[in-house]
């Protein structure tokens, strides 16, 4: 079975998502770059049905402006933490 993600691991792509509020006006435009990236990682760090579902949201997340705030990396660790329970 593949190891999932870390905490620390997920919170700093969720600080990195949320870095392009660091430079204004450029930020927004840095996103539509890092959108794809983010999302493929995010698939490949969570993978199955949980990484799917999870790298559209997350691409989402990163294209559409002023949502960056949302936490995906770290919404899909504490959801596959209460699913193992």
């Amino acid at each position: 079975m593949k190891q999932k993600p870390s905490l620390l691991f997920c919170l700093i792509m969720d600080l990195l998502g949320s870095a392009s509020y660091l430079l204004p006006g450029v930020g927004e435009w840095f996103d539509v770059l890092w959108a794809p990236i983010s999302a493929f990682i995010f698939y490949r760090a969570f993978g199955g049905k949980t990484g799917k579902i999870g790298s559209i949201i997350n691409f989402l997340e990163e294209v559409i402006p002023f949502t960056d705030i949302i936490p995906t990396f770290t919404l899909a660790y504490i959801y596959n933490r209460i699913k193992k329970q």
